[in-house]
């Protein structure tokens, strides 16, 4: 990688030039990573329902033409003035949020809300100078969330790059990079339920399931997986999930019937969905006096949360959660070595895979429902 230090990088990228379009492979220039920047070639990525919902654009800020992709992983290229934790060769994982170790947020530990590096899905490009790295015959590409990863080589601020260890599998720890994270993170993190205890998982995607992956982690006893698609029932047995609800099946509110099965409630819950009312209802289901629920699903901006003043004084807790309260560079080495320990599986998250070439078929299979994660490698 040496003789491309300094250069432009000229490369494969699937461009997204109108929402709802189908990607296409271009070839890009990539250009050198200035002050506090990283290139990295990017050798596997996956595709999440974020990048879908921004790539559809349907009640977002328009940003085209842009390059999408932000789970992945790859190996340092280069990097710009004043970088000295990452040097070329260096495995990382890029993430949508960063951690500038600076801020009130990053020195507190209680958070990992960077105040510089905090998702931002309407700016396309760089913080350095305002300008993007990608262009096509002079004319800018947008960036996606700071890393755009549906690109062979991409420019990302250090901040937003977690190093790993360099015998970790690329093609497998590439998803820890966002949604397995996210609710890995909420159940072990924020919930933090005991050994023997009781968890209700609301959505059973891959953040979903990911959250019931953390509550098995933890030895619950009961794992109770919500959701309206029967067909991911059979599924997530896989991820510990002992009972399953169809919140369709019942005359009741299901956090009615969850407080039947569990004598009162269970004692953790974790909302992966971002529809207001799983959300009520996650809360709703946990057990008086020591219930705690977690939100980790995003709502649509006029949702408005309602339940009674008396189901709080009544001591249960809700809580809310960004990134499965990760800091990128401080905590996902470690959960990289979870999985590198074998206590965390991340092979059966992975359910498709195709070639960069072929990405347009891993929108394809979200879009049906078909996919939990469809890996997309560079070569």
């Amino acid at each position: 990688m040496s003789c491309t230090v300094g250069k432009v990088i000229r490369c494969r990228a699937a461009v997204a030039w109108e929402a709802g379009k189908p990607l296409v492979i271009e070839e890009v220039e990539v250009a050198p990573p200035q002050a506090m920047e990283v290139r990295v070639k990017i050798l596997f990525t996956a595709l999440c329902h974020t990048d879908v919902y921004f790539w559809e654009a349907k009640g977002q800020t328009p940003v085209f033409p842009r390059i999408f992709g932000h789970e992945a992983s790859g190996i340092v290229e280069s990097v710009g003035e004043g970088v000295t934790e990452l040097k070329p060769g260096d495995h990382v994982l890029p993430v949508f949020t960063g951690e500038c170790k600076d801020c009130r947020h990053c020195k507190s530990e209680e958070s990992n809300l960077c105040d510089l590096l905090r998702i931002n899905t309407d700016r396309g490009v760089m913080l350095n100078d305002g300008q993007s790295r990608f262009s096509i015959n002079g004319k800018p590409i947008y960036h996606f969330v700071g890393t755009s990863t549906f690109s062979e080589y991409t420019v990302i601020h250090v901040g937003c790059l977690a190093k790993i260890n360099p015998a970790a599998p690329l093609d497998k720890v590439c998803i820890l990079s966002c949604g397995v994270s996210t609710g890995l993170g909420a159940t072990l993190n924020v919930a933090k339920p005991a050994k023997g205890s009781t968890v209700a998982i609301f959505g059973l995607g891959a953040v979903g399931l990911s959250a019931a992956e953390g509550a098995r982690i933890a030895g619950a006893s009961r794992i109770i997986g919500v959701d309206l698609n029967p067909k991911r029932f059979h599924e997530a047995k896989k991820f510990g999930v002992t009972d399953f609800l169809n919140p369709k099946d019942y005359d009741k509110p299901v956090q009615e019937v969850i407080a039947e099965m569990t004598d009162g409630g269970v004692d953790r819950s974790v909302e992966c969905t971002g529809n207001i009312h799983a959300m009520i209802s996650a809360f709703e289901c946990v057990h008086d006096g020591w219930g705690v629920a977690v939100l980790v699903g995003v709502p649509s901006k006029d949702d408005a949360f309602k339940s009674h003043p008396m189901n709080f004084l009544n001591e249960r807790t809700l809580k809310g959660t960004f990134f499965g309260n990760y800091k990128p560079r401080t905590d996902l080495p470690s959960v990289v070595e979870m999985y590198m320990r074998k206590e965390l599986e991340l092979e059966k998250f992975i359910t498709h895979e195709v070639t960069l070439s072929n990405i347009n078929k891993a929108f394809d299979y979200m879009l049906k429902g078909e996919s939990l994660r469809c890996i997309i490698r560079m070569d």
